[in-house]
């Protein structure tokens, strides 16, 4: 009962504190976090440059939005739910149609959470690089636990696992449970696309980019959700995840010639009545 209390006080507490507070002091704790984390050593040469990428051409294809149009139709029998925390309906196109435009073979995901992104990068494989293609999902969690079933308490009814089998993409897909940082340590593989979308702190962003470069094949992609350009809003809800700017930005002060591609506004809606995305791509900086 009296941590109960404790709890409940905890809670009122936090309610009455501004929320422009509590952006200060989550931004003091993460750059206290990002200057102690250890100085990765990063090497960009595998990843593609900005002129490599033309995002109005692949958002204007008109050949993968007929695919699209297939694939969604499939995936909306799931009936995925939005505002779980995982990427907006409008992001999980737009992966769909960055991972069908850049046609990967091998993708590493950090971040499966429901496999609301997990789901659409499996459809964009298969239709774009057949049956050799494969995609790698960590999570901390046991997204697939039969006894747990976490993806009932974010609205879903169904499973990662049992979404990818449901529409014949479950031999492509591997399903790891385990740190982002330490599942990297011992991998095996290397992608042509990575997807970061894990626990979007500065000082574990940091080393996910620095291991995501020392698995990347050459001209492969990182993509980065939740990245605020500058640290600034990008919706009319005010939040900010400061988190992946802080990550790239250290990198950059340490000479690591990269940078960051917002993907901006969409042809579509995102969130909140716009078209915004928090989507970025980390380029080779020439």
């Amino acid at each position: 009962m009296y941590w109960r209390i404790r709890l409940a006080l905890r809670q009122l507490v936090a309610s009455m504190v501004p929320s422009f507070v509590k952006r200060r002091i989550r931004l003091r704790k993460e750059l206290e976090q990002l200057g102690r984390a250890q100085r990765a050593e990063c090497r960009p040469d595998n990843l593609r440059s900005e002129r490599q990428i033309s995002l109005s051409d692949i958002f204007a294809s008109r050949d993968i939005h007929d695919i699209w149009l297939e694939s969604e139709k499939e995936i909306k029998t799931f009936r995925i739910p939005d505002g779980t925390g995982g990427v907006n309906p409008g992001d999980r196109r737009a992966i769909y149609y960055l991972v069908s435009a850049l046609k990967p073979v091998s993708v590493l995901e950090i971040g499966t959470h429901i496999g609301a992104s997990t789901i659409h990068i499996a459809s964009a494989l298969r239709n774009s690089s057949g049956k050799n293609a494969n995609l790698t999902t960590v999570d901390i969690v046991d997204v697939n636990s039969p006894i747990e079933k976490p993806w009932l308490r974010y609205g879903a009814t169904h499973s990662p696992m049992e979404m990818t089998d449901g529409l014949g993409h479950g031999a492509l897909v591997h399903f790891v449970t385990d740190t982002s940082l330490n599942c990297a340590a011992h991998c095996q593989s290397t992608f042509d696309f990575i997807f970061v979308d894990g626990d979007h702190s500065a000082a574990t962003v940091y080393q996910e980019i620095a291991v995501a470069l020392s698995l990347l094949r050459r001209n492969g992609v990182i993509l980065l959700h939740d990245y605020f350009p500058d640290m600034k809003p990008l919706w009319s809800n005010g939040s900010v995840i400061p988190g992946p700017f802080l990550a790239t930005e250290k990198l950059r002060g340490e000479g690591v010639k990269v940078t960051v591609l917002p993907l901006g506004a969409l042809p579509w809606p995102t969130k909140l009545e716009s078209r915004v995305t928090s989507l970025g791509l980390l380029v080779k900086d020439e």
